[in-house]
């Protein structure tokens, strides 16, 4: 479990320099008005396609198996704003990090607050169910100055941006947890915290089931939220948050408690999914559709991605 972590000399050394320079450029960015935030990032994602060709391609095909009631004309202006919502991620990462409590929140209203607090009022803690849309650094964020709590989070592999996001996540929130580390997790939430958890990527094979997601029939789908809900007997609840679409700020969306969670993880890997996907209908083009969910298949079956 990581709640601080230490700067170390070792960051001045010349193999950082160019992340530094990376780091300091987006600071002095998001020191820009909201406003002028908003037409940069989504300049700069729009721009970024042209480059990401790949990345496109992928979401293109994420579309053509979700929603194949979609026309070609409906899928393009998807990823035409989805392009825009990743250049917003970059700069929302940096508004995460760097700016103060009191800038945060002139710019996020919350729905649902009540329902995390009536849970852990019962003294229990609560596993809560995020989903990757492009303003997640963010979120969490905002998430720590409604109610601090924990989150499962990849270690970086760059020991500088590890101290970086780091330092920025611990600035409202408690602790982060290595999504590894099952035990560590499952203490937290018998100690009766409020722990994040995101079951919606393809982390392979092992560990999963598989369950229907949107128009896709078999999407390999994390076991991990029935062992944790298994192990740790916690509640759950949904935690999302969307850009409005007035462009006036952020919305937090907190769900009430999920109840009637299956007992058995074929059943809870589809229950989850279907949660999943009702998260992301508020918001679609703000979604990781770059993302290769659908990359682990069924023993003897081809790969969705050409």
């Amino acid at each position: 479990m990581l709640s601080q972590c230490k700067f170390e000399r070792a960051f001045l050394h010349p193999r950082y320099w160019l992340t530094w320079f990376g780091l300091g450029l987006l600071w002095l960015l998001v020191q820009l008005p909201y406003p002028a935030i908003q037409v940069l990032g989504s300049s700069l994602g729009s721009a970024s396609r042209y480059f990401l060709k790949r990345r496109e391609s992928i979401a293109r095909r994420n579309l053509e198996l979700c929603f194949p009631q979609y026309t070609a004309e409906q899928r393009d202006k998807l990823i035409a704003e989805n392009f825009k919502s990743i250049g917003m991620a970059l700069l929302e990462t940096g508004m995460a990090w760097f700016w103060p409590d009191a800038r945060v929140r002139k710019w996020f209203d919350v729905e649902g607050l009540e329902n995390l607090q009536q849970v852990q009022a019962q003294n229990r803690g609560v596993m809560v169910i995020g989903v990757h849309f492009m303003s997640l650094e963010l979120g969490g964020r905002v998430m720590g100055l409604c109610q601090p709590m924990m989150a499962t989070y990849r270690p970086h592999n760059n020991r500088l941006m590890e101290w970086v996001q780091t330092r920025g996540r611990m600035r409202s929130n408690k602790a982060m947890i290595s999504r590894n580390n099952l035990r560590g997790l499952v203490n937290a939430l018998k100690k009766g915290e409020a722990v994040w958890f995101a079951p919606d990527q393809d982390y392979g094979r092992k560990g999963s089931s598989f369950a229907p997601f949107f128009a896709v029939k078999d999407v390999a789908t994390t076991n991990g939220t029935f062992v944790i809900s298994r192990l740790s007997g916690s509640p759950m609840l949904t935690v999302t948050m969307i850009r409005k679409a007035d462009k006036s700020g952020y919305r937090l969306f907190i769900s009430p408690e999920l109840h009637n969670y299956p007992q058995d993880e074929q059943a809870a890997a589809t229950y989850i999914n279907k949660v999943i996907e009702n998260e992301i209908m508020r918001a679609p083009e703000q979604y990781l559709w770059v993302h290769r969910r659908f990359k682990t298949r069924p023993v003897g079956e081809t790969s969705l991605y050409i």
